[in-house]
């Protein structure tokens, strides 16, 4: 199992490079195609009362983007840049969406308050709505590589399934991965976390699990806990509903990693 084909966010946020970087290092890894795609919400240009778009100001961040894109990927095989000619953040969003539905993986970055380049809930409508794993990196540190050190969140979701199988091209050269499991009782969660130890077993990935009772809120923050005394390089996790943990309504725990994220994470809906 290989990435094929990868996508990644662009825009004139100064934490482009960092994600730009990382793919790459991705597209060569797996001899895969990358795809550059600046997604940067923008305004019309206004003169008198007619608005003329683009705006001079988006055409130049697009050649800007372009250029930092083709300096990036010198020695790439398949490396395409493009662009959203659209200016609102809900044509932005549903644009980049439709586009995220043709690739293997995505990669975005985390949103950060104040910083209005591309649109705030472009992250959440990519997870939630494009089908496919994407990759958020968070909008501090620095992370040349991803998956040596993987915390799997996993419950008996869906999602949660999907994200474990959509890791394995990331995860499969890593050290050893941490399988986490939330559960309201311990026999269910050891009896998950075997399975899933085993299935990482046939994908030559050795995994250590662990069980965590909760008995209240506050699973999200279990996670990243974990997640920082693992020293996780990758936090693995369904996405778009409760991904299988109590007390966690719909989106609830995807929005909250979301805000709250100091690793790198996948992401399956």
């Amino acid at each position: 199992m290989a990435l094929r084909d990868v996508m990644v966010q662009l825009d004139q946020d100064e934490r482009t490079g960092a994600r730009l970087a990382l793919a790459t290092a991705l597209a060569r890894q797996h001899a895969a195609r990358l795809v550059g795609v600046f997604a940067q919400r923008g305004h019309a240009q206004r003169v008198g009362v007619v608005s003329n778009w683009p705006s001079e100001e988006f055409t130049q961040a697009c050649d800007a983007s372009k250029a930092q894109f083709e300096a990036a990927t010198i020695g790439l095989d398949q490396a395409h840049w493009r662009f959203i000619n659209r200016g609102s953040e809900s044509e932005v969003s549903r644009h980049f969406v439709d586009l995220a539905r043709h690739t293997d993986l995505v990669v975005l970055g985390q949103h950060e308050q104040g910083n209005d380049a591309a649109p705030e809930d472009l992250v959440a409508e990519v997870v939630m709505g494009c089908g496919r794993p994407v990759l958020i990196l968070p909008y501090v540190g620095t992370f040349t590589e991803v998956g040596m050190s993987p915390l799997i969140a996993w419950s008996n979701a869906p999602e949660a399934a999907r994200a474990l199988n959509d890791a394995l091209p990331l995860i499969a050269n890593c050290q050893r991965a941490y399988v986490l499991s939330v559960a309201s009782r311990l026999e269910d969660g050891e009896a998950s976390c075997a399975e899933v130890e085993r299935h990482l077993s046939a994908h030559a990935i050795h995994a250590r699990t662990e069980v965590v009772l909760v008995q209240d809120f506050g699973v999200m923050d279990v996670l990243l806990n974990r997640a920082s005394d693992r020293s996780a390089d990758l936090l693995v996790m369904g996405a778009h509903s409760s991904i299988g943990f109590p007390f966690e309504s719909r989106g609830t725990g995807t929005r909250y990693i979301l805000r709250h994220m100091t690793v790198p994470v996948l992401m399956s809906s």
